[in-house]
């Protein structure tokens, strides 16, 4: 039976500025002034340290206290389409299983899934996965509950599909749903222990064998331009998980609580921040270092070259703590371009020179940074 929606009117619960006693201390590092939307933190060469990826270089740590990413490694020749480069994700995966990190990535004008040879040496093979349609970006997560992750585009207006791996190191398209729009999550909606698929227009129900699921279509919400990934969690303690889905190509950042009625499934929107738009990226991750996730988002630089709303405001860098489905705002960066920095489409969280603490990397049209936390 298809469970009914109830979306009641926004509720402008909002956030405070978080008062907190030993909030950590972001330092912010110039790494490159490359425009790359997309960047990712995977030990390239195998030595035991991490290094930063983005588009055609990989940025190596020299494994000191305070490692300067300055020695960059040519990876490819990603196509320039005007303002942008046809490069929207960065996901290691070693896909030929020689033991080190290749990388994923995908194209809105080739609409084509790739990977790129790690092969130790300058110009790595670039080789094709599937052509899927334009390619707003890609996640991967475990769909199946194996244990190993899948790859997960978002590609608007086409199907969504996910590509399993093979072990012939290939990769086969698993069909979802007939179409999906701008954005994409993954988590369990209903609490039955299986990770369902959330699309801007409703949510779909995993079912079946997990070797060969089923998906059953719930249409009800409407989420407009949602961010990539849109985040599947307990907001408000209420041991049932909601949605923070922020407006890729809008104004506005907002939590969905779930709840019930005798009809069926409700879904609440809340406001968190509706002073700032290009909400298009976001992860849930500890960054203060107290064991519990936080909401981590910023606005995106130039998301559609000026053509968006809010595309000349200042930019920014966040968290938010959560408490019972209150949020408190945390500036790690804001100001002007050039003198705040913004998010572009994925961004990378990690412990770089362990410490314990963890530091954020973020690519963009205004270039390539690392936040150092300094807890």
């Amino acid at each position: 039976m298809k469970q009914l929606l109830i979306l009641t009117g926004l509720v402008l619960s909002g956030f405070t500025m978080s008062q907190s006693a030993n909030p950590p201390r972001f330092v912010k590092y110039f790494v490159a002034a490359e425009s790359y939307e997309s960047a990712g933190v995977v030990d390239v060469d195998g030595n035991g340290t991490l290094d930063i990826v983005s588009g055609d270089f990989w940025y190596e740590n020299d494994g000191t206290k305070q490692p300067t990413f300055r020695k960059r490694h040519l990876m490819g020749h990603q196509k320039r389409e005007d303002q942008y480069y046809d490069d929207f994700s960065t996901i290691p995966f070693d896909v030929n299983a020689d033991g080190r990190a290749d990388i994923i990535t995908g194209g809105w004008w080739s609409g084509k899934l790739r990977w790129l040879e790690n092969v130790s040496k300058d110009d790595w093979p670039i080789h094709e996965i599937a052509n899927v349609g334009n390619v707003e970006t890609t996640r991967a997560w475990d769909i199946d509950g194996d244990g190993k992750p899948e790859i997960c585009p978002n590609n608007p207006g086409k199907p969504l599909v996910y590509l399993k791996y093979q072990t012939d190191h290939t990769f086969k398209s698993i069909p979802v749903h007939s179409t999906q729009g701008h954005g994409l999550g993954f988590g369990d909606v209903n609490g039955d222990g299986r990770g369902d698929f959330i699309i801007s227009d409703g949510w779909l129900q995993q079912g079946g064998e997990r070797t060969a699921p089923t998906w059953t279509y719930h249409p009800e919400f409407k989420l407009g331009t949602a961010s990539v990934p849109v985040l599947v969690v307990d907001v408000d303690g209420d041991k049932s998980n909601d949605l923070i889905v922020g407006q890729g190509h809008g104004y506005g950042l907002h939590w969905y609580s779930q709840g019930k009625s005798a009809t069926g499934r409700t879904w609440t929107r809340h406001s968190i921040d509706e002073k700032n738009s290009q909400y298009h990226v976001m992860e849930w991750v500890d960054i203060t270092g107290d064991g519990k996730p936080e909401l981590l988002t910023g606005k995106r630089y130039r998301a559609h070259n000026d053509n968006d709303p809010g595309s000349n405001d200042p930019v920014g860098l966040y968290y938010f703590t959560v408490e019972k489905g209150i949020f408190k705002k945390n500036v790690i960066s804001y100001g002007t371009a050039g003198e705040g920095k913004g998010t572009g489409i994925q961004f990378a969280t990690a412990d770089l020179r362990g410490t314990g603490r963890t530091d954020i990397v973020v690519a963009g049209k205004d270039g390539l940074y690392v936040f150092f936390n300094e807890k």
